[in-house]
């Protein structure tokens, strides 16, 4: 393995609350439970690390309190940091509440992740190996969206992975045509690849994503349970899931794309590395909690073969 995976996107804190409902404006409702971990862009950073990739994150943290907690995390996944810390403010924040049915409400206050110097960025060295992994929540802010993309139009080489995120819908098109052109790999749920295209069937959402891209990229749609669709090489085809029991579907997708990215910077053909991406994710949904993606060891665990009958006898 001779690349890395670099992380432009933003780690931030998320202060998660369990609540019996929401409270009425003005109101109040004790919390069941508080926890406060790391989150954003870390539940990718750790899953590419626990697959056993070398990792670097490129965004910003401030010089606070949050900021050292986010440094501590990501230390403690072996997760390098490429920026100084921004001595001027500290690292955002997102509460999340969380009720007694599982729907989750957030309120985000941003911070120095957010911003990005553009000096900074370009000395972040970048090479021709390395996996530089774009979220859609960077192109919201205007000054870091047009900072970032010109660094990607000057990249030689390396390979741009991009994951929409929940809020692709709101990004100017003008500046999804500006990424795209630079795209390698585009992961998209099955959301994401509806807002971006309109299309309600996932292989027609795929299809015409990669009419966007440059020749020779590839689309992956996440599925959930049923796996992801595959397109490149002018076909689309199924990799299929792997079955479990879901407990939690929160970081599922950020699992799939950082073991995604792991495995091709190991060598692994892009099938293979959605096969194990997969697996990781279904490994991912069976844990609480955001950043739950399994070691490398599991994958292996989960996806070996299973010992056939002895007896001669079928199995239906």
């Amino acid at each position: 393995m001779t690349g890395r995976l670099v992380h432009t996107g933003q780690v931030i804190l998320d202060l998660v609350m369990r609540v019996p409902g929401l409270p009425p404006r003005g109101g109040d409702v004790v919390a069941t439970s508080t926890d406060l971990t790391p989150g954003g862009g870390f539940n990718v950073l750790a899953a590419a690390a626990r697959a056993g990739a070398p990792v670097l994150y490129a965004g910003g943290h401030g010089g606070g309190r949050f900021g050292e907690l986010v440094r501590a995390a990501l230390d403690a996944e072996g997760v390098a940091v490429a920026l100084p810390p921004d001595l001027h403010g500290d690292t955002g924040i997102c509460v999340v509440l969380v009720d007694d049915a599982g729907e989750r409400t957030f309120v985000t206050g941003a911070g120095a992740e957010s911003g990005v110097d553009p000096g900074v960025l370009a000395a972040v060295p970048i090479g021709a190996s390395d996996v530089v992994y774009v979220s859609g929540y960077s192109l919201l802010v205007a000054a870091k969206a047009d900072v970032l993309l010109d660094r990607l139009a000057a990249l030689d080489g390396a390979t741009v992975l991009v994951d929409p995120g929940p809020l692709a819908g709101d990004v100017d098109p003008r500046v999804w045509d500006r990424l795209l052109r630079c795209t390698g790999i585009l992961s998209a749920n099955v959301r994401e690849a509806g807002l971006l295209t309109g299309q309600d069937d996932p292989q027609a959402a795929a299809a015409a994503l990669v009419r966007r891209l440059a020749p020779g990229a590839a689309v992956v749609v996440r599925d959930g349970p049923a796996g992801c669709l595959l397109t490149h090489d002018g076909r689309t085809e199924r990799v299929p899931g792997v079955p479990v029991t879901a407990v939690d579907t929160t970081g599922a997708g950020d699992a799939h794309c950082g073991v995604l990215a792991a495995e091709l910077l190991r060598g692994a053909d892009l099938r293979t590395a959605a096969v194990r991406a997969n697996a990781a994710a279904a490994i991912a949904v069976t844990r609480p909690g955001p950043a739950t993606a399994p070691v490398r060891a599991e994958v292996d665990a989960l996806l070996r073969p299973r010992p056939g009958p002895t007896n001669g006898t079928s199995v239906g």
